[in-house]
Formats: C-alpha cells, sequence, structure tokens
C-alpha cells in the first residue's frame, strides 16, 4: 500500500483582499492498485487504517538523561572518599574547627562521604546503613554551632576540593557551593537549642539547580 501526504491550503478572501491564512490539514490517500475509489453496489471494502506506525519508534535520547549527576561529575564514591579524609586530616590545624571533631570517630570520614554521595545523585547507602537525613540531624543537635564556624567548615572543604583537583568549571562548583551554604546553615539551625529531629525529614537531593523558593522553617 503506498501512502500519499497532501497539504491542503485553502485561502479567504474579504473586500478583495486574499487572506493566505496558515490553516491546513494533512490528508492521507490511500489508494490501492486496481481498485476503484468508486466501489460497485454489493461490492464490500476491506477497513484499511488512515495511519500506520512501525512496531517500534526510535526517538531521540533526552539531553536532559544525558546530563550526568554532581556525584558522578566530581569522581563517585572515591573521589568524595578522598576528599572529606584529607578535609578531616586538615582539621585539627584549624583553630574554629579543632574542638568541634576532636572525638571524631575513626569512621566519619566514610560517613560524611556517604552522605554527600547519596545528596549528590549517588547510591543510597547512608540511608540504608546509618538512617538518612533523620540520622544526620540528631549530629547537630545541641552543637551549638556559629556561623563562624559554618565559613570555616566550607572554606576549608573547598580549599581541600582544590587541594586534591577535583573539577573546578563554574557550573559544578556554583552548585555545589549553593549545597554548602544551603546545608550548612541548616546544620547551624539544627544545631540550636530547642531543634528537634523530623524522623519523616526526606534526604537531600541536589543537582545543577535546585532552589525553587525561599527557606520555610
Amino acid at each position: 500500500m503506498a501512502f500519499e501526504m497532501r497539504l491542503f491550503y485553502q485561502g479567504f478572501s474579504h473586500m478583495g483582499v486574499r487572506c493566505a491564512r496558515a490553516l491546513g490539514f494533512a490528508a492521507v490517500c490511500c489508494r490501492r492498485r486496481g481498485t476503484s475509489l468508486r466501489h460497485r453496489a454489493g461490492e464490500r471494502r476491506a477497513a484499511t487504517p488512515i495511519l500506520s506506525f512501525p512496531d517500534s519508534l526510535d526517538f531521540p535520547t533526552s539531553s536532559m538523561s544525558s546530563t550526568p549527576s554532581l556525584y558522578s561529575w566530581l569522581g563517585g564514591i572515591e573521589a568524595l572518599t578522598r576528599l572529606t579524609t584529607r578535609f578531616y586530616e586538615r582539621v585539627p590545624d584549624d583553630p574554629q574547627l579543632r574542638a568541634i571533631f576532636e572525638h571524631m570517630g575513626a569512621d566519619h570520614p566514610a560517613h560524611v562521604a556517604a552522605f554527600l554521595a547519596e545528596v549528590l545523585g549517588g547510591p543510597s547507602d547512608y540511608s540504608a546503613k546509618f538512617g538518612g537525613h533523620p540520622e544526620m540531624i540528631r549530629h547537630h543537635l545541641n552543637r551549638h554551632l556559629t556561623h563562624d564556624q559554618r565559613k570555616a567548615w566550607m572554606a576549608l572543604l573547598l580549599d581541600t576540593a582544590d587541594e586534591l583537583g577535583l573539577p573546578d568549571d563554574p557550573e559544578f562548583r556554583s552548585a555545589i557551593v549553593g549545597y554548602l551554604e544551603w546545608g550548612t546553615r541548616l546544620a547551624v539551625i539544627n544545631s540550636q537549642p530547642g531543634a528537634t529531629v523530623d524522623v519523616n525529614a526526606p534526604m537531600p537531593k541536589w543537582g545543577w539547580g535546585e532552589l525553587k523558593g525561599p527557606y520555610v522553617p
């Protein structure tokens, strides 16, 4: 069966002026060889579809599906583990941070790496093994963190990322700084007297542009 597409345009005239309006419709004319368009009386015509499609359609992949996560872009869990390990090696030399992590366990860098991995689009190991965002909030309760300490934490982490040669393109760094600003400010809020844990608090998920509106306490 051969298909022929014809596009008909209808022009309208008004007051002697022709207006070519872009109103059209596609008509698919199906012709059968050896069959007259006018059927003889009593002859029954088999129903044929106006349009037919292949069994499968191969559409181009969306550009969104090919965009890597921040987790993948920075190098995965290996890069994050190097980052947190080196960061906490440097903490004792920082006067703003030394006391905060004085009694830190040996597994703390790995826990932070797993948390960051999940937030940035990696595997959900932190939620599966340690309890997700509510557990992270518990670690900050009654710590009385200050904004000076918050700024020192961010500055040291970003400096460590530079030291280790993590990606420094503007898009990646702006996304990471956005998360660190948001996350550290939330940590300060959760460390103040009266803060509580929402056991249903969802795990943050951070990508290349996540802010959707103002902070709501």
